[in-house]
């Protein structure tokens, strides 16, 4: 919706005769009104976008058509914070002109249904990092911009950090690290740029806090074994680098404009191994580490949540946890998977066998005729047949060696 002044000015001049005079135009003398539908006219809003100011004092359309990433087009404002003009339902939405971009850049947390326990260290670490960037401006020192929590295979790094998001009514932009690498040279580097800027207009425009998360950026900028740096490794980490040092200032372009001035964002990038990453940005003053590793209690308290709708007790998941020491969490996730595989064998006879099972799936899914799937009752010893189960298989793969790297932590 890009507005050049001039013309957007001259497409709005009252039609005059040659023989009538010219009187000037302003945006006062056209008022905005529409059918009432009963004869009559009635304003679009109380205050006309046509007349607005933005919070520097400048014309507000003027400002729409000079910017080519508004924040109609980049995020989407909401109802209350732009002109009513420019808002309404579309498409079963409610949002702005152009909602598209905001619906894939953030994330909602519509799939995190029920209660979930949040280890308090790790709800520490992460808020107090998130209020410190946000009042940077307000300390007298100097605040390190991105947050990096580390720490062994499935310990719940993402799954903690997005349940603080839903706490604390943050909408985060996403990246992960497969986004990091591109057969173009610097599109990962401008990606990150433009990721960013989002999350400054999330907290302009939607009044809502937001940050930058980076899932396992080890896996994209790491360097393993004799595997060395890609040109976009390279951008990639001056980019991360150049935002820490300048987090207020960010341009996606080749040359500096007034619009390249943004809100300080929090960044939080996830990983395994941040020794793989290159030194300077892990520098304290950079980037804050925090390794993770849940204890007993925490493992304790976040399984009994997962359990919960399934009837375990606590001393009954202590009993779990005891029987399967040193296991990361997904491994109880894991564990509870598998108690469902004799019922779903049970669901697919009923439904006629394997070999009716695409077309049973997929039209009894159209047409909602798909027989109910009921799940299985879950019992101590079920999630202890199947804890042995999977120690089983990772205990085949350790003696094959298939992935002695992935199984470490077993050994220690």
């Amino acid at each position: 919706m890009a507005i050049v002044s001039g013309s957007f000015h001259s497409a709005l001049l009252p039609f005059s005769s040659p023989k009538s005079k010219r009187r000037r135009w302003s945006p006062s003398s056209i008022p905005l009104r529409c059918s009432s539908g009963h004869g009559g006219s009635k304003r679009i809003s109380d205050q006309s976008s046509w007349e607005s100011k933005d919070s520097e004092g400048k014309d507000y359309l003027y400002r729409l058509g000079q910017e080519a990433d508004n924040m109609n087009i980049a995020v989407g404002a909401r109802q209350g914070v732009i002109d009513d003009l420019f808002v309404g339902n579309f498409l079963g939405k409610d949002s702005d002109i152009v909602f598209d971009y905001r619906q894939k850049a953030t994330r909602s947390f519509e799939y995190l249904h029920g209660d979930y326990y949040i280890a308090p260290t790790f709800l520490d670490k992460v808020a107090c990092h998130i209020v410190k960037n946000y009042i940077a401006h307000l300390l007298n020192v100097k605040v390190p911009l991105i947050l990096g929590i580390w720490g062994g295979k499935g310990q719940g790094k993402t799954f903690q950090t997005e349940l603080i998001f839903r706490a604390m009514g943050i909408l985060p932009i996403i990246m992960s690290a497969g986004e990091l690498e591109s057969e173009r040279a610097g599109e990962p580097g401008k990606l990150i740029r433009e990721r960013y800027r989002t999350a400054s207009q999330v907290i302009q425009n939607q009044g809502k806090m937001s940050c930058l998360m980076i899932n396992d950026i080890d896996a994209g900028l790491g360097r393993f074994g004799n595997t060395q740096m890609t040109v976009n490794n390279q951008i990639v980490v001056g980019t991360l680098m150049n935002l820490t040092d300048n987090p207020t200032r960010v341009s996606i372009g080749q040359k500096w404009r007034e619009s390249d001035v943004t809100h300080r964002v929090p960044i939080i990038v996830t990983g395994n191994d941040f020794s793989t990453l290159y030194a300077p940005l892990i520098r304290d003053g950079r980037m804050e580490k925090f390794y993770w590793q849940p204890d007993r209690d925490d493992i304790t308290n976040i399984v009994h949540q997962m359990y919960a709708k399934d009837g375990i007790t606590r001393d009954e998941v202590i009993r779990v946890v005891d029987t399967f020491p040193n296991q990361a969490l997904d491994f109880f996730g894991a564990l509870r998977a598998r108690t469902y595989d004799q019922s779903i064998s049970k669901w697919v006879s009923e439904i006629g066998g394997y070999e009716k099972l695409g077309e049973k799936l997929l039209k009894g899914k159209n047409d909602g005729n798909l027989p109910t799937f009921i799940p299985p009752k879950q019992s101590l010893e079920a999630l202890l047949e199947a804890g042995y189960s999977l120690v089983s298989e990772q205990q085949l793969i350790m003696n094959s060696r298939l992935s002695k790297e992935y199984m470490k932590n077993i050994d220690d």
